[in-house]
Formats: structure tokens, sequence, C-alpha cells
């Protein structure tokens, strides 16, 4: 250790001193080993809140106090304009003893900041990814002096980019920005969620030439408090007591709640969504955080406790912090999240499931189950600073079965995915991997136009060589690109000279000329919101005027939309309306289906389930055993009738649903095939279920024409560019790098193996 604190400049050294820290950590002894004695790119893994920043700093802060850069020495990259402002804040600390710069460039940054920073280009830049597009794009003539020194390109939270076209997108300008500084920066990723180390890394160092060290560290173990409770929305509950929960304890397990604030039957709270009464009950008196899966049920989360505050003539203590919001909203949660004289609450969204420092935090809840054991653990890892333990509560919530429920609606999804969660990453600490095999044709349109704008006139094979050879386009041929070309050329985003070179068309810089271009993920059009003259959020869709809007966790009248200028206009009233931002769901791995299965069918207790929680799993277990689904993935209900529990992921579910819809001959007689992704498949049929699985072996077994999975005139349009793309470009991108066949077969595999099941007269009635 005093080797590596030796090393560090001397103001890294005073900063440690004066902040007491007694030794350094695992991570940053084994960071500044491999930074300091290595020029290889460098992958740091470890738990939420243990340093990564500073070890990945620390050793850049000391090249760069030692060897001061010609030009901006260092670049982060942030997913979040929020964490930016957060580790600039915690990066001037550091590097103001040693007069090295720490610039920040993004949307909310002033003109006057970035012209300074041309100017004088050096020391730290925190970017997004869309700022660094729009800079390559806008600023090209000062990109060489402003990186020509560039040593170090740092990227946190990495898992955040790794499954989607904006991480591929962040690849691609790396590559950009390397061509036109001339420069191979190395390159240092951050994460404390990475299922696969490997593939991450090998993603961090596409295109540099260099190998990628991953630094193994020791870590103590982390004491988690976790628990699991399941609610019915009106009604008794699951173990038939009433609806008052159990509240949760410092050791995982639960007890009937203390006797703090108001008491079933004398209270105004009584009759509510037991819940909600659970998360305002045991969040008073801390700094908790709620976290929802969509904007619209962090809006009604918010509002519904922010209710119970004015019922009880309590002050409000809930804040809310979402994408749609605007940025005085957020920063105004955020800052008072981090004072430590209260005890707040804030709801919100995935806004703050990465690193910005909220401040000391007691406990996390969340409603339902997230989509991913990543997500789960970024989540519960916002709590458990300072020396305090990790503690998250999830609210599994429910409606009430009604009498014609069918049978695969009685399974308590959301409870089983949340256990699974959970049990992965405690049995095997298991994570997501990296998604391969995707063909970004959205992205590559947005490369194509955006090198092609920065660079002004190339020949095809000049742009074919700058675009293609990106790592981000592996999967894309020659063929594929060609065809792209000359559909552009032909809807005039792409323009021709008469000496054969490539400009960007009329239509193409209608494109490249929006603000909206820098982004690559899809964008809703949206409306600001204004009551009188304060901007309180955005909307999509706005409802017309005389209707209810819910934002900023108030409900509000809308007096007037805007079309014109995307503006609406409202005064606050009292009630409750549900939000809407254009939120979709997440997408679900297959191991954790499987794991959800496994739940199902298993005895196993889990000490963390509330008294509801374990009441309603039991119900469903006793359920499951009744019909067999621990032997049978196909159900019959009778009357030709079928369930399907595949027990999928998202993207091999929707292959699966394909096969059956597009492949499976007319004689069985198949029709009204209904999903709810990624759980079950019902339909009816009238062959049996020997012959249902006798022809999905036939489809396996043979070669599938994957594109015979779309209709016949289906162009799936999902990512926010696929719309200037050719319609067979689009379809098979689809075919190839969305659907999981490949996961589909193998589970047609384990149907072979299985047997259908029929389920008693006796369980269908009861």
């Amino acid at each position: 250790m005093n080797d590596i604190f030796d090393r560090y400049a001397p103001f890294i050294r005073d900063f440690i001193y004066d902040h007491e820290w007694r030794t350094l950590r695992g991570i940053q002894l084994a960071a500044a080993d491999a930074l300091f004695n290595t020029d290889d790119n460098v992958l740091l893994l470890s738990s939420t809140a243990s340093g990564k920043t500073e070890a990945a700093f620390f050793p850049i802060l000391t090249d760069l106090w030692e060897n001061p850069s010609r030009s901006v020495g260092a670049l982060y990259i942030s997913p979040l304009k929020a964490l930016i402002n957060d580790q600039f804040y915690r990066l001037d600390d550091i590097c103001k003893q040693a007069d090295i710069a720490v610039w920040h460039w993004h949307g909310d940054v002033s003109t006057s900041h970035k012209a300074k920073l041309i100017k004088h280009p050096s020391g730290i830049l925190q970017i997004t990814p869309e700022s660094l597009e729009a800079l390559l794009l806008r600023r090209q003539a000062v990109v060489a002096s402003l990186f020509c020194d560039l040593r170090y390109i740092v990227v946190d939270e990495l898992h955040s980019f790794l499954s989607s076209d904006r991480g591929l997108q962040m690849l691609c300008l790396l590559e950009r920005l390397g061509r036109a500084a001339s420069v191979n920066p190395r390159r240092v990723a951050l994460s404390a969620t990475i299922g696969d180390p490997q593939a991450a890394a090998d993603f961090i160092g596409a295109g540099t030439g260099r190998k990628t060290i991953i630094p193994r560290v020791e870590q103590s173990g982390q004491l988690w408090h976790i628990g699991v409770e399941h609610f019915y929305t009106t009604g008794l509950q699951a173990d038939g007591i009433g609806s008052q929960a159990a509240a949760p304890q410092a050791d995982g397990t639960s007890s009937q709640p203390a006797a703090t604030g108001p008491q079933a039957g004398t209270s105004p709270l009584s009759s509510v969504d037991p819940s909600m009464r659970f998360i305002f009950e045991y969040s008073r008196n801390k700094k908790c955080l709620v976290f929802s899966n969509s904007r619209e049920e962090c809006e009604e989360v918010t509002t519904t406790l922010r209710s119970y505050c004015a019922a009880l003539h309590e002050p409000d203590r809930f804040l809310i912090h979402h994408g749609n919001l605007s940025a005085s909203f957020r920063q105004a949660a955020e800052d008072s999240m981090r004072e430590q004289d209260n005890n707040l609450t804030t709801c919100a969204t995935a806004t703050l499931e990465l690193g910005i420092d909220v401040g000391r935090l007691e406990r996390a809840f969340q409603i339902d189950a997230p989509f991913t054991v990543s997500s789960f653990l970024q989540r519960m890892g916002r709590t458990g600073r300072r020396g305090m333990p990790c503690e998250m509560q999830f609210v599994i919530r429910e409606d009430q079965p009604e009498p014609r429920t069918t049978l695969p609606e009685l399974f308590p999804y959301k409870l089983l995915q949340a256990i699974a969660l959970v049990q992965l990453y405690v049995e095997e600490h298991w994570v997501e991997p990296v998604r391969e095999g995707r063909m970004p044709f959205s992205l590559l349109y947005h490369q194509t136009m955006a090198t092609l704008a920065s660079q002004g006139e190339l020949s095809p094979v000049q742009l074919a060589q700058r675009v293609l050879t990106m790592h981000a386009f592996q999967n894309i041929t020659t063929d594929d690109y060609a065809t792209l070309l000359r559909h552009l050329i032909s809807t005039d985003h792409i323009a021709q000279t008469e000496e054969g070179t490539l400009i960007v068309g009329q239509a193409g810089e209608r494109s490249v000329n929006s603000f909206h271009f820098y982004a690559v993920f899809a964008e809703n059009k949206e409306y600001k919101v204004f009551c009188e003259n304060q901007e309180l959020g955005t909307v999509v869709r706005p409802s017309p005027p005389g209707e209810k809007l819910a934002i900023a966790g108030h409900v509000w009248l809308i007096e007037e939309v805007d079309h014109k200028r995307q503006c609406v206009f409202v005064t606050q009233i009292k009630g409750k309306v549900s939000a809407y931002f254009g939120e979709v769901p997440g997408d679900i791995h297959t191991k954790v289906l499987e794991r959800m299965r496994q739940v199902l069918c298993e005895k196993k207790q889990y000490p963390y389930l509330g008294s509801h929680a374990q009441a309603r799993l039991a119900t469903a277990r006793h359920l499951a055993s009744q019909t067999h689904i621990d032997r049978s993935y196909l159900i019959s209900t009778g009357e030709n009738s079928w369930v399907l529990f595949p027990w999928l992921g998202s993207y091999a579910f929707l292959a699966l649903e394909r096969i059956i819809k597009r492949k499976l001959p007319p004689q069985l007689g198949i029709k009204g095939v209904s999903a709810a992704r990624p759980y079950f498949i019902q339909f009816r049929m009238k062959a049996s279920a020997a012959e249902f699985f006798d022809a999905l072996n036939a489809c396996a077994a043979n070669d599938l024409d994957l594109e015979e999975l779309l209709y016949q005139h289906e162009v799936p349009v999902f990512e926010k560019y696929d719309g200037f793309v050719p319609a067979e470009l689009i379809r098979k991108g689809f075919a190839r790098g969305v659907l999981d066949v490949s996961g589909a077969i193998a589970r047609i595999a384990d149907f072979e193996r299985s047997c259908a099941a029929q389920i008693p007269a006796s369980v269908l009635t009861c």
C-alpha cells in the first residue's frame, strides 16, 4: 500500500489525509497498479460506493499533474447529466489544489463555459454520449486541438451502455474521436454490476488494439437487509388477516407493525391501498428512495403518498425525480436529498438508479420487481453507504382475482420475479450478460449521416471504410450497407455529385440539423407543461383542455394546449389521475424466468419474505402442484383451451410466439393466440398436445427462414431511425438481431421431454 500511496501526487496524498482515510481500498490499490504499471485498458468492477471513481482518477490525476497535457487529458463519459453534475463537484474538490481544470459539457452548461474550454483545452472533460456526438458533428474544426493529447477515456456505469444502441453509439464516437484527433487513449470503465466481465472487457476495448485488464479484488461481504412483501390493493391480504402489513426489521425478517403513526380503524388511512400505507408508515422519520418501473407509476405513487400527508395534516415529505421533469425539479430533489438534517423520501425511476450521490439513505423501496438483476443491485446499492447495511424492501402489488380470472392470471409473477432476482445473485452472483448479435441498422443510418455531415464529402468507398469498420457494425455486410446507401440516395438523405462522391441531401439536412439528432434512443414528442411561468416538466400526447394531468407529484387542470409551440398550460387542483409518459416495459432474461419457475415449484423457504408474501407464495405453489407446472409446459384447461408456460426471456418468448403463429400447420386448428409476454401464451387448439409438440419439433429440426416469422407486409419499426432505413433491412434486423430464435428452439427440445397436463375440473371451479 505504501508504494501506491507514495506514487500518488502530493495533492492526492493531502486529499487522503484531509479526509482521514486510514487505508486504501482493494479496488484503489489494484487500479493504481494497472494504471501506473501498464499501458492497457482497465475495467474496474466493484460494489456500489466502494471508491471506484477515486480508484480510477487518483492515478490519472497524478499523470496529468506530473506531465500536464497539451489538450483535454482525460474524457469522462457518463450516461446521465445529473451524474456529471455530481461528479463535477467531487472531482473539482480534488483537483482545485493542483490547478487541474475540470470541465463539463452538456445541454444545461452555459456557452461561456464551453467557449473557455475551447480556448484553453486542458484537464478533464465530463460529457454525455449525445453531447460528444454534437461536439464531433458541430465543432469538427476544433476537435483536433481539443483532444490532441487525450490520454484517458473513463466510462462510468458501463453496464448501462452494454445492451443498447446508445452503448454502440458511444463506441462509434470513441473511434471517430480517435481518428479525428489522431489519438488512441487508454479506456477505463467502471461498473458495480457486470454479468460477464470478459465480454464487457471486449466491449470497452473494441478498436483500441490494447488488451483490457480486469483487476481481481477481494471484497469483504456486504450486509444486506432485504424484505419482500405482497399486497392485494384492496380487501383481505393473502394471509387473511386484513390490510395491516408486517414491518421490515433490520435483520430482514418481519413482525407486526410498531405502534407508530395512525392505527387501523381510527386513521384516515385505514381504508387506503395497503401497499401505499406500508411505504408511507415505514418511510417515516427515515431518508428513503421509492423506485418505480415507469414514470406513470412514479407519479401515481407520489401523488398518493402526498395525499396521505394532506389527510393527516402532516408536512409533505415526498419528493419526485424522473426524466420528464424539468432540470430544476430534478436538481431540487437531488439537493434536498443531500442535506443531512431531513428525513425526506424521493419517488424515482432509473434516474436515481445510477451513482448520483444523494447522501445518507436508510432504506429503498421497490414497487413490484425490476426487470433485471443489474437494476436490482443498482437500486439496492443506493443505500448502505457510510458504513450502513444495504436495505431494499420490495412492495409487490396485485389486484384481487375476480371469479372469472383465467388460470395463468392466478400466479403472482411479480412476486416470483422479485424472489428470482434475489436468488440468482445470492446463489450464483449472476448478472445479465452483454447482448450479442445485434444488427443496429438505425444506428448505422445515424452514424452514416453523422460521418458524412462532419466530413462534408466522401466517396462511397471512403464512407464505407469509415463506418463499416467500426466495431458496432461487425454483423452488417457490405451488401447490406450498399442497400442502405442506395435507399438513402433515393430518398434524398444522401446526394451523389457528378463526380460520384456523396454529400448530405436535403432530407438528410433536415434530420442532421435537428438537435434531436444527437441521441439515438427514441424520443416521444414532448410538450412542456407550465403553471403560470414555472416549467413543471414534459408530457407525451397531452389531453385536450378541461382534462386532468398528473405531473411533478400533483394533479393539474389543463387550461390550454399550444400544439405549435408544444406547450401545455395548467392550474393545480386536488384529485388523482393516472400519468402517461410513453413508457414501455423492460426486457427480462431467460435465466430470470427459469428461476421464477424454480421458485414456484421448489419447497424452499426464503427468510426475507413477509407474512403476506409467504402466504401468497404458498397459494401459488399449491396451484402449481395441482396443475403440474413442475413437470409440464403445456396445460389443458378444457374445451380445446390451452396455456403454454415457456419460461423464456423476452426475445426468445417473442420468437416462440412467432413460430406458433406463423409456422405451425393449419391442421392443428390453432386459433385465438393471446400472449402475456413473457409469462404465458393462451390459445385454442383442436389437436392433441403430442401433435402440437411434434409440429414444433419439426419446425426446430428444419432450417427456419427467420424472416418468415414476420407477417407479409410487417416492418417492425422500434428504433429511432428505423423509418429512414429500407424495409428489407428492418425486417432482417428484427428477425436476425432481435428475435432469439436459438433460445426458442432450445426450449422446444425441452417440450419434447415433458408432457401435457390436464387440469382437474375441481381446480378450474374452485
